[in-house]
């Protein structure tokens, strides 16, 4: 079952987990040419009754990664978190925080108002993806801002810093209201969404 959203009346739509599961069975049948049902029940008449049997099978199967998953999950079912609508995934990450959701806010009607922009809801962060790949990242890491996170070290943006680790997305600006959501801000935006795409915002 497909939820509406209330940053899905702009360009882009936010979107929960089930455009993942949609893309990973997709990908089990270009893949395999069968689809997770297909899978599943070979799974259980093979006598299958736990996650780590079925992972050994299906790697023998040459079964690997998302497809590998989205087989599990048709055998087991979905992790309760999938079940949520993309509006419970994200008023669950600001339930405790809510003065910081108008920031948050700000950067989605900016996505839903950008033409290319998938809006893309996970448990504890939101993710801003172009047609080929994620280029930014949202989450309230503290109780007194939200990160805004990028792949790319994008130019001319005050107060963008790295991030330590091994995170592909290695640059950050920290956001602690409303006003911090400036031209700057929606111009690195931008050009982080060109640079996924492959092509220069300049």
């Amino acid at each position: 079952m497909r939820h509406r959203c209330r940053y899905s009346v702009g360009m882009a739509e936010m979107q929960s987990w089930q455009s993942m599961v949609d893309a990973n069975a997709a990908r089990l049948l270009r893949t395999t040419g069968r689809t997770p049902s297909d899978w599943a029940g070979d799974a259980r008449a093979a006598g299958i009754t736990t996650h780590e049997d079925l992972a050994r099978w299906l790697r023998e199967q040459g079964v690997t990664g998302y497809s590998l998953m989205s087989v599990d999950w048709e055998v087991f079912g979905l992790p309760e978190m999938f079940l949520r609508s993309a509006d419970e995934l994200y008023d669950a990450q600001y339930a405790d925080r809510p003065a910081l959701k108008p920031v948050a806010d700000r950067i989605l009607l900016w996505a839903a108002a950008t033409p290319g922009t998938i809006i893309q809801m996970r448990k504890t962060y939101v993710s801003l993806q172009s047609s080929r790949r994620k280029f930014a990242q949202l989450a309230p890491t503290t109780r007194t801002a939200v990160d805004l996170s990028f792949r790319l070290a994008v130019p001319d943006l005050p107060g963008l810093e790295p991030v330590r680790g091994d995170d592909p997305f290695a640059w950050r600006i920290r956001l602690r209201n409303e006003d911090d959501i400036n031209d700057a801000l929606l111009r690195a935006l931008s050009a982080a969404l060109e640079d996924s795409l492959g092509r220069s915002s300049a």
